[in-house]
């Protein structure tokens, strides 16, 4: 999910997951329970990890981290990191620094919030850096732009009826956001229902065009073809109301197979199918090829960056484009 987010999959947690650290007992409270401020664990996993000697965080593998560290029984190293200390290193990785301001602050005002759905002391630790969560870089991921987010909207979350709103976001929408239950399945969040976004077409995600080799699609899915025969072409078979593939028809001289979207894109490769908003699909006989056109980056569930992006440009703030991608939803502190 390019230095914003590259369009995996960001997993939606339900709003009344999160376990706010205010409400931490001394039963179970976890090692980022001291701090002043909101803190969380960070799994960066197994590795050389080194106190600063000027306490100024420490070390990881040759990276500098704010906060202090502890390990796991596995030798596992955790990051305990101050939650805002912690977004100045996620917001510059899921965004570009040289956005707009207003689009960087509905960056972060997401980035709260989704780790504070996250947070659970009865684990280890609340997320992991990378794409699974947030990329999470250490210090040498911030700028001056990301610490002005966060700083900006110190505090500031997403809240629906009593709890937390469940976040996602990614790259491009290409033009209409999806639904998570269509994306995911799972309950459905009035606030995340899928919405036209007029707002991202500067993205160069926006339209693509992607090359596939029929043979290239028959390794990949040679189980689910194996007594189907050879591969001719490939079809949709349906869409869902944005317009995304909910299934693929693999045709072969013998038979035929339906696969999922969802797995259709990852046995290609998300680099390959962008999305599956498929507004075009047909096959190339003499290349013995499938030309797949496209639109949008990602899974286009919640706030569509590149919209967030255009918004900004056009003069919205940040909780403009928050109230645009996720209707209903309130700004509150968390």
């Amino acid at each position: 999910m390019t230095r914003m987010r590259r369009g995996t999959f960001i997993a939606l947690a339900a709003a009344t997951a999160a376990y706010p650290r205010k409400a931490r007992t001394q039963t179970d409270a976890d090692p980022a329970s001291g701090s002043a401020a909101p803190a969380l664990r960070v799994l960066l996993g197994r590795g050389d990890a080194t106190p600063d000697p000027g306490g100024n965080g420490f070390s990881f593998n040759g990276r500098a981290y704010r906060g202090s560290f502890t390990r796991e029984p596995d030798g596992s190293v955790v990051n305990v990191v101050d939650l805002e200390q912690y977004l100045y290193a996620v917001v510059p990785h899921e965004m570009p620094p040289s956005w707009p301001p207003a689009a960087l602050q509905a960056q972060a005002i997401c980035a709260r919030t989704y780790v504070l759905q996250r947070s659970n002391p009865r684990r280890a630790y609340d997320v992991v850096p990378s794409e699974a969560d947030q990329v999470y870089g250490g210090m040498a991921a911030e700028s001056p732009a990301g610490r002005f987010a966060v700083d900006a909207t110190a505090g500031q979350v997403m809240r629906f009826d009593n709890g937390y709103a469940s976040i996602a976001y990614s790259s491009c929408c290409g033009g209409h956001t999806e639904a998570s239950a269509d994306a995911w399945g799972g309950a459905f969040f009035p606030y995340l229902a899928g919405i036209v976004c007029p707002y991202c077409m500067q993205s160069p995600n926006y339209r693509w065009t992607a090359t596939v080799a029929l043979q290239d699609i028959a390794q990949r899915f040679g189980q689910q073809l194996a007594a189907a025969g050879t591969l001719q072409s490939v079809r949709v078979v349906d869409l869902d109301a944005s317009g995304r593939a909910r299934t693929f028809e693999l045709m072969a001289d013998r038979g035929s197979t339906v696969v999922k979207g969802s797995a259709f894109r990852l046995g290609l490769g998300p680099r390959v199918v962008r999305s599956l908003l498929i507004t075009g699909l047909r096959s190339d006989a003499s290349s013995q090829s499938v030309v797949i056109d496209g639109g949008g980056l990602g899974h286009g569930v919640g706030m569509c960056q590149w919209g967030a992006r255009g918004m900004a440009q056009a003069g919205r703030n940040a909780r403009d484009v928050l109230a645009f991608y996720f209707p209903g939803t309130e700004i509150g502190r968390d």
